[in-house]
């Protein structure tokens, strides 16, 4: 009889259940028994409450629909992220980073044409609020959902509630056989390299083939294994700290679908959109702004009196050189943390995840040893990571704001990565930016769209002053058109939510 193999994950929360959900249905047909161990004593960060359109393949893959999830955590639709006060040139104070779909294939032609030529240093206008769907879908309050099917999906992510979807997740791992148990991790016992055992606060001796970390930003797991590695992003990312509040949602106004990521003293404030509440965040460094002022001045903005509970959080930003290492695997803060800006943290769970599984079910098959499998595991892993860091990290570095010293060091003293200081010199350059974007293939982990929308948002072009000349407006005033009159074809968001049991 074949052996089973025992997995053992530590730690719940949404990244925990995720794991747990993803690893029962892509080995259910394998020997391989799963037990999810979390403790009372320890909370969740529970905060991430934003997605990329890369959420849409976990649910599509557990075969859990929308109007199943959605209602259950109070999620909403979201069809990409603005970003108001990040520049202060005239006419880019606010942006809109969309996600891209077939929709925008010719108006989005015509901003890729349009912001190079800018880049030339001619007058035009490539502001990419104008040339896509989405923020015209957002602003109308407008789920991406059609009225009629079309013969192509709208690309767009989800809001939801942390704590709700770690619920929903674990209820649905354990009818999908994962075992549950509480107990407190309080030593890791390592032998050659691997993992031997787990003791716990009850006594209890955990024993396991395999260890998933999901112990947040402690890995508790991952550190006590020899070699454990930690690269620091913080030269090159300020941001370490977050305050956050919840506020009831202003039925008032309408639902709109997209993030907000505005600009503030020392930092960024999240505005996230759920059914019946909205979500705000201010991440900012502690080595700039202390956390009773980064608390006030969150209050001030959201208009939150003295009495609403803020949450305060410490974050560990960079990435593990191993998140495979002998018979244990990292996910979630325990790996590594991006700050939240582009809503990356599930995206790079749910991608770890799904490479591991590629690389340990033919492993178990054939008998691999799996330290030949996890050199090009984890290059692959922090080649994601670098990748969402040199994203992030560009928006930074473009900043134009004067009003604190923590924007000037943030454009100026940040170390930039390699090759975010590369792309940017090509952009400058005047040259091929598509072609040279095109070369680095795998290694550009954001797309062309979205590197364009990030330069051209935030205004990286030589003039600005020079008059718009008549054709382009006419361009522009066509697109809008265009974009608007399709705007129809979708369901209003609040209309979509509904027709979900509630």
């Amino acid at each position: 009889m074949e052996k089973r193999i025992s997995m053992l994950i530590v730690g719940g929360g949404t990244a925990g259940w995720m794991a747990a959900n993803l690893l029962a249905h892509r080995l259910r047909d394998s020997n391989v028994d799963i037990t999810v161990v979390e403790s009372d004593a320890i909370a969740t960060v529970g905060v991430g409450e934003g997605s990329t359109p890369y959420l849409k393949n976990f649910f599509r893959t557990l075969d859990i629909p929308e109007s199943e999830w959605m209602p259950a955590c109070q999620a909403t639709y979201k069809c990409g992220i603005r970003f108001p006060n990040w520049c202060k040139t005239p006419g880019f104070e606010s942006y809109f980073h969309p996600f891209f779909s077939p929709l925008d294939r010719e108006v989005g032609a015509e901003f890729f044409q349009l912001a190079d030529r800018c880049r030339m240093g001619e007058p035009a206008s490539a502001l990419p609020d104008h040339f896509f769907h989405a923020p015209y879908l957002a602003d109308a309050a407008m789920s991406p959902i059609p009225q009629r099917p079309l013969p192509f999906e709208l690309d767009y992510a989800y809001h939801f509630d942390a704590g709700l979807l770690g619920t929903f997740l674990k209820k649905k791992a354990i009818t999908r056989g994962v075992q549950h148990r509480i107990e407190t991790v309080s030593d890791v016992v390592v032998e050659g390299g691997e993992i031997k055992c787990l003791n716990t606060e009850s006594r209890c001796q955990l024993i396991a083939d395999f260890y998933i970390d999901c112990t947040g930003f402690r890995s508790q797991l991952l550190s006590a294994l020899p070699g454990y590695c930690f690269r620091d992003y913080s030269p090159t990312l300020f941001n370490n700290a977050a305050v956050t509040l919840q506020q009831p949602r202003d039925y008032a106004k309408p639902l709109v679908s997209a993030t907000e990521s505005a600009a503030l003293t020392n930092g960024w404030m999240w505005r996230i959109p759920l059914q019946q509440r909205t979500g705000f965040g201010y991440v900012y460094s502690a080595d700039f702004i202390s956390e009773d002022e980064a608390e006030r001045e969150l209050r001030a903005v959201t208009g939150a009196s003295s009495e609403q509970e803020c949450r305060h959080l410490k974050m560990r930003i960079g990435r593990v050189e191993e998140h495979w290492s002998g018979n244990c695997l990292g996910i979630g803060l325990s790996q590594g943390f991006i700050e939240p800006l582009e809503a990356t943290a599930l995206m790079l769970v749910q991608f770890t995840l799904e490479c591991f599984i590629g690389k340990f079910v033919p492993a178990c098959s054939s008998g691999a040893q799996a330290v030949e499998l996890q050199e090009g595991f984890n290059k692959r892993i922090n080649r994601m990571f670098d990748g969402v860091l040199e994203y992030v990290a560009g928006h930074y570095v473009l900043n134009s704001r004067t009003d604190s010293e923590y924007w000037r060091a943030a454009r100026e003293d940040a170390v930039r990565p390699a090759f975010l200081a590369e792309l940017l010199s090509r952009w400058d350059s005047r040259g091929d930016f598509s072609e040279f974007l095109a070369a680095h293939g795998e290694g550009q982990i954001y797309s062309r769209a979205s590197w364009y929308c990030l330069l051209a948002g935030m205004g990286r072009f030589p003039c600005h002053e020079l008059p718009i000349p008549q054709v382009t407006r006419e361009l522009i005033q066509d697109v809008s058109t265009f974009c608007r009159g399709n705007i129809g074809r979708f369901r209003p968001h609040e209309e979509q939510l509904a027709r979900f049991p509630g």
